[in-house]
């Protein structure tokens, strides 16, 4: 996508948490100032994210904070335990519809698996927002804000294509985990913008590494050995990615194979910099959390909802550009980045 991209600053301030409650699976702690909704009531918005460890998610906690407190609105949030904890977040759900929540902002660990919990939100009069990752089916939320996980995919394949100016290519690709959305969208961005389909013999290798570091050296490793020759790594994220570098450094193979990524983290932009990713596809979580949160306290004060998809935005980022292929630096990048 080639739009302008503005993004929202993280404040430096954590906002105060006035309670915290123990879940099962998951943490749950409510935070902000206390607002009026149409009822007299304090209105609170809830945000439920994949984990409360990956940088991604608590940056997009901490935007979540700051925008409830510019709304006047109650947060109230909670992680599962893990990448792919659907129970713990059917729990959260169900705990924030108890509480009296005037909308629910989720990052589904499970696409489909979540989809009964929000629809008996929804049937409660509940606004429901995915953010980052649809549901399956998308019209299971109100509405999406995110990135275009197609796009931010195929950002990266138009670039490894570009960069590898008619060579052949052996691809390794490390993958997310099945069932979740946007490892699929990516995958499939990927494909497209390199302009292979999915079974191209060009992939000589496919592993899911959960986007975690260890995973990712671990199934680079794996690749190595089915296939020596690779010399394109696609990674759904930049965890992912540095596991991968490791594993190719160890092998001496850091210079000769191109690694390009997902995500825009702080650490993954200096990554690109330091010439250890060659490019990625950077995304705005603050951005995200910030729509979500007014999106909600503008239904509490108004009644209007939500709907459809916003584009929250992606942007190609590396220091050795590709030929045709739109992109900024990492000055851009390290500007813009979180975590």
């Amino acid at each position: 996508m080639s739009r302008s991209i503005r993004t929202l600053s993280a404040r430096a301030r954590v906002t105060a948490c006035t309670t915290v409650v123990a879940l099962s699976a998951l943490s749950l702690t409510a935070c902000g100032a206390g607002a009026q909704g149409a009822g007299g009531g304090k209105v609170k918005v809830g945000l439920i994210t994949k984990t409360d460890t990956n940088p991604f998610f608590v940056k997009m906690k901490e935007g979540a904070e700051d925008a409830a407190e510019k709304s006047g609105v109650e947060l109230v949030s909670a992680a599962g335990k893990f990448d792919g904890d659907n129970a713990g977040q059917v729990t959260a759900v169900e705990n924030m519809v108890a509480s009296g929540v005037k909308g629910i902002l989720i990052t589904p660990n499970d696409s489909k698996a979540i989809v009964p919990a929000l629809e008996k939100a929804r049937a409660k009069g509940v606004l429901v927002i995915a953010l980052d990752s649809p549901t399956d089916p998308q019209n299971a939320t109100d509405a999406l804000f995110a990135t275009d996980n197609v796009k931010a995919g195929e950002l990266i394949g138009r670039y490894a294509k570009a960069v590898m100016a008619g060579r052949p290519a052996k691809i390794a690709m490390l993958d997310l985990a099945p069932g979740v959305a946007v490892g699929v969208q990516r995958h499939d961005g990927f494909l497209k913008g390199f302009g292979i389909a999915e079974g191209d013999p060009a992939v000589v290798c496919a592993q899911d590494t959960g986007g975690d570091q260890a995973k990712g050296q671990t199934a680079m490793e794996n690749c190595l050995q089915k296939a020596p020759g690779i010399n394109v790594v696609y990674t759904i994220n930049e965890p992912a990615a540095l596991g991968a570098y490791t594993a190719l450094k160890a092998k001496g193979l850091e210079k000769k194979v191109l690694v390009v990524s997902v995500d825009g983290g702080c650490t993954g932009t200096n990554a690109v910099k330091e010439g250890r990713i060659a490019a990625t596809s950077q995304q705005y979580p603050l951005k995200m959390a910030a729509q979500g949160v007014q999106a909600v306290a503008d239904f509490a004060r108004t009644g209007k909802k939500a709907s459809g998809y916003t584009d929250t935005g992606v942007t190609l980022v590396t220091d050795r550009p590709g030929t045709g292929v739109e992109a900024k630096d990492t000055t851009f990048g390290l500007r813009n980045c979180w975590g």
